[in-house]
């Protein structure tokens, strides 16, 4: 009998879901702010459901299967893409780095997991030049998404083709899966607005931005389109339709999800479905909205999961949590070749400076 939990490090929420032999044991959520400010939270509740097989870990960015107590400081670099510029500071998902400390202190089984580049399944050429192409809790998703698409159509892993919306609380990601594997991605900050997110950035924007910290990354999405930073997507979602200004960052989303959508249908064009997730898909106005928009391409419809709490995110890393420790979806793991995957987010950077760019985080 297998035991595991998979761990969602959101920016809002943290959350876990737990599988004991493919049936749900734990359904857990925790402000983000709770678990910045004491790590020791997070460690009683996975040390409280011990024994445990394996844990999927926060992975941030992704690393290949590294065990959380082989994490090195080259690895810290290289899951949160944080530098000099940004010791300190709390960038996105606050405390991450003593999260991992904690988590590589307790003992437990921890693994820390791929992002969507690191997958065999993804042709070199369209990782040319890219970092985020879906970080390893969106990677979560689509698993979660093959596993949902195969249940409700009846259909094999092999057979899953579909287009994965993610929106969550501050990013949103567009991503393909062709045959049960995941082929392309759109990640948080190369793809459409978020809410609190500006995604994809424009190359001279960047470079007139100069040395930035990371949260501006964080920083030009819905509320910021809306010059109201502080709106909560509730709020935001109640004042879409009265509000010129809060529609205009509304659009921007929208709008740049249908352009994302329609440039991964030329990667998927027969994409059974288009799947929805994320924290903003659970207002109604927000889902009606891009269902209306994406109906043209293919169903939508949102994800149905296999817990009430936990975001998808989690109930997907309990899943491959699940059939990485040979339990009941090892073939889900197998189908998607999750195994397989290798390398750092820096092995596809081409530009001039590539060398130099690799030479200065070597050893970070």
């Amino acid at each position: 009998m297998v035991r595991v939990i998979g761990i969602d490090p959101g920016t809002v929420s943290f959350d876990l879901c737990g599988l004991e032999d493919g049936e749900v044991f734990l359904d857990l959520s925790i402000p983000s702010a709770d678990v910045a400010d004491a790590p020791r939270a997070l460690i009683e509740v996975l040390e409280a459901a011990r024994p445990l097989d394996l844990v999927i870990g926060p992975s941030g960015y992704g690393l290949p299967w590294v065990p959380v107590g082989n994490f090195s400081p080259q690895d810290r670099f290289l899951s949160i893409l944080t530098d000099e510029r940004d010791h300190g500071r709390a960038a996105g998902v606050g405390g991450m780095g003593r999260v991992l400390a904690s988590l590589q202190a307790c003992g437990l089984p921890v693994l820390l997991m791929p992002g969507v580049i690191h997958l065999p399944t993804v042709p070199e050429h369209r990782k040319a030049n890219k970092i985020d192409m879906g970080t390893a809790d969106k990677l979560c998703c689509l698993a979660l998404g093959v596993f949902d698409q195969a249940r409700r159509l009846g259909i094999a892993y092999e057979e899953t083709a579909f287009i994965y919306v993610e929106v969550g609380g501050a990013y949103t990601a567009v991503m393909a899966v062709q045959d049960g594997q995941v082929v392309d991605g759109l990640g948080g900050s190369s793809g459409p607005p978020g809410f609190y997110a500006m995604g994809g950035m424009d190359g001279e924007l960047a470079y007139l931005l100069g040395e930035f910290h990371k949260d501006v990354l964080f920083s030009g999405g819905v509320v910021y389109i809306a010059g109201k930073p502080t709106l909560s997507p509730e709020e935001a979602a109640r004042r879409m339709a009265d509000d010129p200004a809060v529609r205009r960052g509304w659009e921007a989303l929208f709008e740049g999800v249908v352009k994302c959508v329609a440039a991964e249908i030329t990667v998927v064009p027969e994409a059974r479905e288009i799947l929805l997730s994320g924290r903003l898909t659970r207002l109604p106005a927000i889902q009606d909205e891009l269902v209306r928009r994406l109906s043209p391409f293919a169903p939508v419809r949102r994800v149905s999961g296999i817990a009430a709490t936990a975001k998808e995110a989690a109930q997907g890393a309990a899943l491959i949590a699940d059939g990485m420790a040979g339990g009941r979806f090892a073939r889900l793991v197998d189908v998607m070749r999750l195994r397989e995957a290798r390398g750092t987010v820096l092995d596809h950077i081409y530009v001039s400076t590539a060398g130099a760019l690799r030479e200065k985080y070597r050893a970070e």
